[in-house]
């Protein structure tokens, strides 16, 4: 992922696990937002924000 890849096992090791985590975390924020689109339902804090008019 970046051109500079650790030479230590060690690092190189938690480079690809922090990746895969990565990748993983992705795939389930897009599918989150594909089901929140096809159901219709507002963005998470859409009522919130809606909600909010500044006043404290």
């Amino acid at each position: 992922m970046s051109d500079h890849a650790p030479k230590d096992p060690a690092k190189l090791q938690r480079q690809k696990r922090l990746e895969e985590q990565l990748r993983e975390n992705l795939k389930r924020r897009k599918a989150q937002a594909k089901a929140r689109r096809d159901s219709g339902e507002a963005p998470d804090g859409g009522e919130e924000m809606a909600a909010d008019n500044g006043e404290p």
